[in-house]
């Protein structure tokens, strides 16, 4: 996959709905339910981190859901992406941007949307052939003016800003040019998959999912 092609396909993902979960899940018994509520609440684009023992078996899981679409987040070495996509994700996240892992994505044909912090992390994947990226910390590193400011010198460049976005600022990086989806967690809080209330996480959605863009 040449990064060409992986940024159109990260701007199919993005282009799904205007929040992309970003989900910490520590039990796989809770991994279709989650999915299952996310989806019918309009936001079909998931993103399952590498944080847990269990995150490639719940991506499995998420995988088997009809109408999602399953991705991998914090990836950072080439076998994650190969474990990845072995079970299931449909595309890539990460936060950061190495040689090493844009060439295992690249090899392993999983469209990855990399962290980039600053104007020299866009410019170096612009220069590789890549035009989405994934902005993050994104409130730690000036929130949506400093997203819109490099957007002024840099404008090839679409983003999904993640960190620190909840539904209370998710629209200030949403009527940004550059913009093209957030991701956030907030949609999946951890007490109410704790307690299975997937009616909630699908409201939570659901109200996300109508965020104007």
């Amino acid at each position: 996959m040449t990064p060409q092609e992986a940024s159109i396909r990260c701007a199919e993902v993005c282009a799904l709905a205007p929040v992309v979960p970003v989900l910490v899940v520590n039990d796989v018994a809770h991994a279709r339910p989650l999915a299952e509520a996310l989806v019918a609440g309009g936001l079909p684009a998931l993103e399952v981190t590498l944080r847990t023992s269990c995150a490639l078996e719940v991506i499995a899981e998420m995988a088997k859901v009809e109408g999602g679409t399953v991705g991998a987040g914090t990836l950072l070495t080439p076998e994650d992406v190969k474990a990845a996509k072995a079970a299931g994700a449909k595309f890539g996240v990460s936060p950061g941007a190495t040689d090493r892992l844009l060439d295992a994505c690249e090899a392993q044909d999983i469209p990855l949307l990399a962290g980039t912090s600053t104007a020299s992390d866009v410019m170096r994947l612009l220069e590789r052939g890549y035009t989405v990226a994934k902005f993050f910390p994104a409130e730690a590193n000036g929130g949506a003016p400093a997203l819109k400011a490099i957007g002024a010198p840099l404008p090839q460049m679409k983003f999904c800003p993640t960190g620190g976005i909840s539904l209370k600022n998710a629209d200030q990086y949403l009527s940004l040019s550059n913009t093209l989806c957030v991701g956030g967690s907030w949609v999946a809080p951890n007490d109410l998959v704790v307690k299975g209330d997937w009616k909630a996480i699908e409201e939570l959605a659901r109200e996300a999912a109508a965020l104007p863009r």
